[in-house]
């Protein structure tokens, strides 16, 4: 893992990179704006003794800079007034940007952080759809919709390869694909030596079966937000530039905002498509965020 952070990170950025995963994340929660205002839970949580720190990048977010205990076991979390989330894992959806008008999947659904933040971004209207394969993670999922109250949403027991079989085409298409989670280590430092080359190659391989099936399913002018929390290459710029090479039909657009660095469009001696440097990274030590990787593409119309 580290020989490879040394090739495309370069070594000083690979040894930051190194000693900002020794440091642990502070908490962060989403405001679940189907059910509370956002000042109103500020109000509700500073008199309990939390300490909030507003997010730059998302309105209804806060850091957690202290905690007099677990905020999983307010009656705010019980009752579905916020979600425990990190803060780069936001920002699929508030990218995405879905809309009421608009038919939206999320690929890989369970447990729902991002699901019930895509029925808070079309104000619990509109058609979502939910897709999951793994049928020991729809209980999570369900409990999680109930609990934020959402009611816009449909859940389909199936893998999200199948999607473009499925005879449905989206407007707004959400695939956090699964990933080895390289940018979990701040959260779960077993993550050092739990995984390795082969499993990347086993991932990236599932990867582009589901960016395929993502881009198929697409109407003309939609987008698709691609995401991991993993900064491996070949799980994130190497899957595009494979599974978008020569095709014109989609292009890789730049995100309105500059959360992160640009992506990656050479590495290991590969020259990836131009466009994707539109895509963005996030680095512990440069964003104090978890690894994470976003790129959003658009279909033409």
């Amino acid at each position: 893992m580290i020989e490879r952070y040394f090739q495309f990170l370069g070594e000083d950025q690979a040894k930051q990179l190194l000693i900002a995963n020794e440091k642990p994340l502070t908490p962060s929660i989403r405001v679940n704006t189907i059910k509370i205002d956002v000042e109103t839970l500020k109000y509700r949580l500073e008199s309990k003794g939390f300490m909030l720190e507003p997010l730059d990048w998302i309105p209804y977010g806060f850091k957690i800079n202290n905690a007099p205990f677990n905020l999983g076991s307010t009656h705010e979390y019980l009752q579905g007034f916020y979600y425990l989330q990190s803060i780069a894992p936001m920002l699929p959806v508030h990218i995405l940007d879905p809309s009421p008008s608009d038919i939206v999947v999320d690929m890989c659904a369970a447990p729902g952080g991002k699901a019930t933040h895509l029925a808070q971004k079309m104000n619990n209207e509109g058609n979502l759809i939910l897709i999951e394969r793994n049928k020991n993670r729809i209980p999570a999922l369900e409990l999680n919709l109930r609990r934020m109250g959402v009611s816009n949403s449909i859940v389909i027991y199936d893998d999200a390869v199948n999607l473009s079989k499925m005879n449905l085409k989206a407007d707004k298409i959400l695939l956090d694909a699964p990933c080895t989670g390289e940018g979990l280590i701040r959260q779960d430092p077993s993550r050092k030596k739990s995984k390795n080359k082969n499993d990347i190659d086993k991932l990236s391989v599932i990867q582009k079966k589901l960016l395929e099936s993502g881009l198929n399913s697409l109407n003309p002018g939609g987008h698709l937000l691609y995401s991991t929390c993993s900064i491996a290459p070949e799980e994130n710029e190497i899957v595009l530039d494979d599974v978008l090479k020569n095709n014109s039909d989609f292009s890789v657009i730049k995100i309105s905002s500059n959360y992160g660095v640009d992506g990656i469009t050479e590495v290991y001696n590969k020259k990836l498509r131009e466009d994707i440097k539109h895509s963005q990274r996030l680095y512990p030590h440069l964003h104090d965020t978890i690894g994470f990787f976003v790129s959003l593409i658009e279909k033409s119309k």
